[in-house]
């Protein structure tokens, strides 16, 4: 079912869930697509749309969905009781903010090595987590099984990055860096492109 769910929807899972939970904590037992749609300040029929995605079972008639079904259902297709383990690449700002970041926990997501060839940075400890050579790529990835990559460097080396990684047995790359990326076809590529954000952000205050 997850392979059919278009990308928007997958982005606003987390939010749902994030939602639902703060419900259910609350004594919440049913909510409506319509009381989603205004609380969170979504389209009342993306919410319908979404919802469709998330469960097969109908909401109640003026009562809704159950909360705690959303919520299990959610938690299924996120994956969030399965382990998540990446590696960075890249641990100047983006990479240290990514390595502090408390989120990736509750999903499941864990990054379990960095690297880097800035002598002042390996060897340095973020979150626990050991800066390492990126020399040492190899022989550590041999260690741990990670299916992901996550590369937070300049566009210049982004590319080189990228192959070491997939070199490396990476099945999944989390690119940060501002350039597309060529990878062999069975690898999957999430971008994540802040300028592009920035124009949609930039768009839709001129439409206001």
């Amino acid at each position: 079912m997850a392979n059919k769910i278009p990308v928007r929807t997958l982005k606003r899972m987390p939010l749902y869930l994030n939602y639902l939970e703060d419900l259910s904590i609350n004594g919440v037992e049913y909510i409506s697509a319509p009381k989603i749609a205004s609380d969170l300040n979504y389209n009342e029929v993306s919410v319908k749309k979404d919802l469709s995605y998330i469960t097969s079972k109908n909401g109640r008639p003026k009562i809704g969905h159950y909360v705690n079904d959303l919520i299990c259902d959610l938690k299924e297709i996120i994956g969030y009781n399965i382990n998540k383990k990446a590696c960075l690449v890249g641990c100047g700002n983006l990479g240290k903010a990514l390595l502090k970041f408390k989120g990736f926990k509750k999903y499941g997501f864990e990054i379990v090595y960095a690297f880097d060839i800035d002598k002042n940075l390996i060897g340095s400890i973020v979150n626990g987590v050991s800066i390492k050579n990126i020399n040492e790529m190899k022989e550590s990835l041999k260690e741990t099984e990670i299916p992901i990559g996550i590369i937070a460097v300049c566009e210049e080396q982004a590319q080189s990055v990228c192959n070491m990684l997939v070199e490396n047995g990476i099945k999944a790359i989390w690119n940060f860096a501002p350039v597309l990326l060529k990878v062999p076809k069975d690898i999957i590529v999430q971008n994540e492109n802040m300028a592009s954000s920035l124009s949609v952000l930039s768009n839709k205050i001129n439409v206001r």
